[in-house]
């Protein structure tokens, strides 16, 4: 399965970034390989958008599943739209986030947890 996870910076020991559309890094896991890779997010200078941007891009780049702190509502839509399964409440590095949705403690949603805008 390919999970990406919203990342203050660019490794497994970072903490998670709350923010989807406005986070720093996503990193991309293999959790069949436990192979990975940091990617800046392409859409944090977009001036609007930014959430619908990142939801394309993970549709493009192939992802299953996407662990972060809160969805706003447009990403929401793309995602659930992409059949991306999407994990929120994440805290602490990636890693423990990664391993936080394996044991099914973060909760699953298909709409948002926050207001549109919030991670401005």
């Amino acid at each position: 399965m390919k999970v990406a996870v919203t990342a203050q910076q660019g490794s497994l020991d970072s903490a998670v970034d709350p923010r989807f559309g406005r986070c720093q890094y996503l990193i991309f896991v293999d959790t069949d390989t436990n192979s990975w890779e940091a990617v800046p997010n392409p859409a944090l200078n977009e001036t609007g958008g930014a959430g619908i941007v990142m939801a394309q891009y993970l549709a493009q780049e192939k992802v299953d599943a996407l662990v972060t702190g809160n969805i706003g509502p447009n990403a929401a839509r793309g995602l659930a739209a992409s059949g991306i399964q999407v994990y929120v409440g994440a805290e602490g590095t990636v890693s423990e986030a990664l391993a936080a949705m394996k044991a099914g403690q973060l909760a699953q949603t298909v709409g948002p947890t926050v207001k549109g805008h919030s991670g401005m």
